[in-house]
C-alpha cells in the first residue's frame, strides 16, 4: 500500500491531543457489504448500514479492491451522470483515468486524488488506461461522496487533481503513525482539498503497535475506516479490522491504535479518518443523484434524459 510515504517519520510535524481532551467513546462498528460497481470492479460499501444522522455530510464510500487483475481484466465504469454533491476519488495503489463532460479529468496513480464538484450536473467516465488493461496489476483505492449543502446544489462542476506529493504529512510523537491530510485541517495543518462543506479526510498508516490520539473538531462527527490490517479504536480499545467502518460519538480526541502483530500480507494498520460538519437539511438520494426533495430528483432525471447535464463525446482520448 504505497500510497505516499517518508524514510523517517520523525522530521515531520507531530501531532497530539491536549490533555484534557475528552476521548469520543466508540457508539458502533459496522462490517462493509461486498459488492461490485461500474463494469465489475470489487467494492466495500463502507457506510451500508448506518444511519445518515451519523454519517451527515457523507452519503458513501467504497473501498475499491484490492484486487491483483490479470491481462484484460481491468475494469472502470461507462459515462454516468452526477448531481447535487462531490465525488473524491483516493488512490492507493493502480492508475485511473477520468474524463468528465465539464472539461475536468486527467490519470491518477499511488496517491493522488480526483475531487469533482458535480453541483448542477454533468457526466463522467472512470477507466483503467489501455496499458494497464494489457499488463494487468494491482488496483486499490476509495471514492467517497461528500453532500452539498441545497445552496450549493446547484453551482458550476468543478474539478480538483491533487497530487500525492502535494497532501500534508503527520507523525505521531514517537513516529509510529504516518498521517495524510488530504483535505480539511488537523491541528492547524491544511491538506490541499478544497470542500464547500467542512470536513477532513486523513489517511492513517500505523506500525504495529503504534498509537495516535488526535484533537477532534467538536462541531464534526467523526467515523474511521479500516482499509487493512487490525487494531483497536477509543479510550475503551475496541477491537476492529478490515472493512469496519467506527462512529464516534462526541469529544475533542480520536484515538486509533495498531495490534502489534499484523498479518504478513498487510504489515501496517491502515485506516481512513473522516470528519464533517452536519448539513441537517433534508436528503433525497437515488442513483447518481444527490438532492433535497423528490421534486429535484424528478427534475435531475429529466435533466439528464434531455441531454442538460452534457453530452458524451463521440471520440475521447483517456
Amino acid at each position: 500500500m504505497p500510497a505516499v510515504t517518508v524514510e523517517n517519520p520523525l522530521t515531520l510535524p507531530k501531532v497530539v491531543a491536549p490533555a484534557g481532551a475528552v476521548a469520543r467513546p466508540v457508539l458502533g462498528v459496522v462490517d462493509a457489504i461486498s459488492g461490485f460497481e461500474g463494469e465489475g470492479f470489487p467494492v466495500r460499501r463502507a457506510f451500508a448500514g448506518i444511519k445518515y444522522d451519523y454519517l451527515d455530510p457523507f452519503i458513501m464510500m467504497d473501498q475499491m479492491g484490492e484486487v491483483e487483475y490479470a491481462p484484460g481484466e481491468p475494469k472502470g465504469t461507462p459515462w454516468h451522470p452526477h448531481r447535487g454533491f462531490e465525488t473524491v476519488t483516493y488512490l492507493i495503489d493502480g492508475v485511473m483515468d477520468h474524463q468528465d463532460t465539464n472539461g475536468g479529468g486527467g490519470t491518477i496513480k499511488n496517491g493522488d486524488t480526483q475531487w469533482m464538484t458535480a453541483g448542477a450536473g454533468l457526466l463522467h467516465i472512470e477507466a483503467p488506461p489501455e496499458s494497464l488493461v494489457m499488463s494487468g496489476g494491482l488496483f486499490h483505492g476509495l471514492q467517497l461522496w461528500v453532500n452539498l449543502p441545497a445552496a450549493d446544489k446547484m453551482m458550476r462542476p468543478r474539478y480538483q487533481d491533487i497530487r500525492g506529493g502535494e497532501v500534508q504529512l503527520l507523525t505521531s510523537p514517537d513516529g509510529g503513525a504516518l498521517m495524510r491530510v488530504i483535505a480539511g485541517e488537523l491541528d492547524g495543518h491544511k491538506g490541499p482539498g478544497i470542500t464547500h462543506t467542512p470536513i477532513v479526510m486523513i489517511h492513517a498508516t500505523l506500525r504495529p503497535g503504534a498509537e495516535i490520539t488526535i484533537p477532534w473538531r467538536e462541531d464534526f462527527n467523526g467515523l474511521a475506516y479500516v482499509m487493512a490490517g487490525r487494531g483497536t479504536v477509543g479510550a475503551e480499545r475496541r477491537p476492529v479490522h478490515l472493512g469496519q467502518t467506527v462512529v464516534f460519538g462526541e469529544g475533542g480526541s480520536l484515538t486509533v491504535r495498531a495490534d502489534e502483530s499484523q498479518d504478513s500480507n498487510t504489515p501496517d494498520l491502515e485506516v481512513v479518518l473522516l470528519g464533517g460538519r452536519p448539513i441537517r437539511e433534508p436528503m433525497a438520494h437515488y442513483g447518481p443523484f444527490v438532492m433535497n426533495s423528490q421534486a429535484e430528483l424528478k427534475q435531475a432525471f429529466e435533466d439528464f434524459q434531455a441531454g442538460r447535464l452534457g453530452k458524451v463525446p463521440a471520440v475521447h482520448g483517456m
